[in-house]
C-alpha cells in the first residue's frame, strides 16, 4: 500500500479518500470534553507517530526505522514541513477565526502550481491554471461572509496560518524532485514526532478525558496519519498542481460531515461556493482524460 505506484485513475481515488478523511477533523473535534488547542494537536501528532511507526513496520519490518534514525536530506526537509502543517493551524486557530484560517489555506493550489512553474520548470496546462483560478475563487466565496479581520491579532494568525498552504506546496514539490530515489512515507512520522514534542509543553496541564483520548486516536491515526501517508504515494503518480487540487476537497467536504454529524447548517455560500470547487476538479480531471487519450492516438 505506501511502497508501489498507482495507476493515475487509482491515484486520483485515493487522493479523494485522503481529503474524505482529512475533512472529518471538524465533527470529531466537536465531541470532545474537555481537550482544547494545544492539547489536542499534541495527541493528535502523538497518535500519528505511534500509527505511521507501527504501520512501516508492519510492511517494511525494521529497515523503516533505519531511515528514521538515518533521515536523508529530503526526508528530514519534509518532515520538518510536515511539523509545520500539524502545528501552525492549530496556532492560527488560538490567534483568528476558524474562516480566517481556513480561506488562507485556498492558496495552496496556486502556490504549488507557481512552484511548479518556477522550481521543477514543468509547464502548467491552461485547463489546470483555470481549473486553479475557479477552484480558489470557490473556496474564497464559501469563507468570505465569515472572514473577519482589522486587528493586529487576526493579522497575526492569518500570517501563520499562511504556513500549512506555503509548507504544503513546498512539500509537494519535495515528493516530486525527489521521485522514487527516496520514500518520503516515513517523514509524516518525524512532522508527527516535531509537532507533538513541541505543542507538549503548551498542552498543560493536559485535561483530556478518556472519551476524548478516544477520539483524539482516531484523528491521529485515520484522519492524520493513514491519508498523509497514502498521500505521498498518490504523489508519485500525479503532477504536484493535481495534487494540490484535489487535496482541496477537504475544505469542500469539512462543512457537509459537520452538517451531518454535528447539527451545523451549512451556508448558501458554502454550497455554492462547494459546487464551483467540485466543478473545478472535474473540469481538469476530464482535460487530463481526454489529453492521455490524446497521446495514446498519437503513439
Amino acid at each position: 500500500m505506501f511502497t508501489r505506484r498507482y495507476s493515475r485513475p487509482t491515484a486520483v481515488a485515493v487522493m479523494i479518500f485522503c481529503a474524505l478523511l482529512w475533512s472529518t477533523a471538524g465533527v470529531l473535534t466537536r465531541h470532545l470534553d474537555a481537550a482544547r488547542s494545544f492539547e489536542v494537536t499534541f495527541w493528535r501528532s502523538a497518535f500519528c507517530a505511534v500509527f505511521v511507526i507501527l504501520a512501516l513496520l508492519a510492511t517494511r519490518g525494521h529497515e523503516a526505522l533505519a531511515a528514521l534514525r538515518r533521515p536523508s536530506r529530503s526526508l528530514l526537509v519534509s518532515g520538518l514541513l510536515w511539523g509545520a502543517m500539524f502545528t501552525s493551524f492549530m496556532i492560527a486557530l488560538t490567534l483568528t477565526s476558524t474562516s480566517n484560517t481556513l480561506v488562507v489555506s485556498c492558496a495552496a493550489p496556486l502556490l504549488t502550481a507557481l512552484l511548479t512553474w518556477v522550481v521543477l520548470r514543468e509547464p502548467i496546462a491552461g485547463a489546470t491554471w483555470l481549473a486553479i483560478v475557479l477552484a480558489v475563487a470557490g473556496m474564497a466565496w464559501i469563507f468570505s461572509g465569515g472572514v473577519q479581520a482589522g486587528s493586529a491579532r487576526d493579522v497575526l494568525g492569518m500570517c501563520i496560518a499562511f504556513v500549512v498552504p506555503l509548507a504544503s506546496a513546498i512539500n509537494v514539490i519535495v515528493f516530486k524532485r525527489s521521485g522514487h530515489a527516496v520514500d518520503l512515507v516515513p517523514a509524516v512520522c518525524l512532522g508527527a514526532t516535531f509537532s507533538a514534542l513541541l505543542m507538549l509543553p503548551f498542552a498543560f496541564p493536559l485535561q483530556a478525558t478518556l472519551h476524548d483520548v478516544q477520539i483524539l486516536g482516531v484523528l491521529g491515526c485515520f484522519q492524520l496519519a493513514l491519508p498523509c501517508m497514502l498521500m505521498v504515494v498518490a504523489a508519485r503518480s500525479l503532477s504536484a498542481p493535481q495534487v494540490s487540487l484535489l487535496a482541496e476537497l477537504e475544505v469542500v467536504l469539512g462543512p457537509l460531515w459537520a452538517w451531518l454529524g454535528a447539527s451545523e447548517v451549512p451556508t448558501l455560500a458554502t454550497l455554492q461556493g462547494g459546487a464551483v470547487v467540485i466543478a473545478a476538479l472535474l473540469l481538469n480531471e476530464l482535460h487530463g482524460v481526454y489529453a492521455h487519450r490524446q497521446r495514446m492516438q498519437a503513439a
